[in-house]
């Protein structure tokens, strides 16, 4: 259950039930390099899974449609980041070394090569998310700024 996009999904409702801004940004965020990793290690490995693509492209769907009406603001991304530090944590902690949930205990398969020691690996994997969430809530919010659609008043004011 600890997968990122599991969990991701699970914090977009809860975003959107509790109507909280940040939680559904954060959980939107995820949606995109969630739903690019799932289609080149999953769909080009296995093939397409109902519950797989429901759960994928669904969150994505579900999460662009939300995102029109809540809007991205700039500092989101460091949210996002902080989320990914947090589960990479509690899947190192919970999660069996064998099933690799998150990246969390090993080398992915295929980069052996590239690094002599998991903490190289963990640290450069580390590094290349906070840019990839960087560019990811930067170009959301250049398309849906929340601060424009407040100004406009199509957004109540943050809590």
């Amino acid at each position: 259950m600890l997968w990122m996009c599991n969990i991701g999904n699970l914090l977009l409702a809860i975003g959107l039930f509790l109507e909280n801004p940040l939680l559904i940004r954060v959980a939107i965020i995820w949606t995109i390099p969630g739903f690019v990793v799932w289609f080149f290690y999953v769909v080009m490995a296995w093939g397409i899974f109902f519950s797989s693509t429901l759960a994928h492209g669904g969150g994505l769907v579900v999460g662009m449609i939300v995102l029109r009406k809540v809007g991205m603001d700039q500092t989101a991304w460091i949210y996002a980041f902080g989320w990914y530090l947090l589960i990479q944590l509690l899947s190192r902690l919970l999660t069996p070394p064998d099933l690799n949930v998150n990246l969390s205990h090993k080398i992915q398969s295929g980069w052996e090569q590239a690094f002599g020691a998991y903490w190289q690996f963990w640290l450069t994997l580390t590094l290349a998310t906070a840019a990839i969430l960087c560019v990811i809530g930067s170009m959301l919010w250049k398309v849906w700024p929340a601060s424009y659609l407040r100004r406009e008043h199509l957004l109540p004011p943050e809590r």
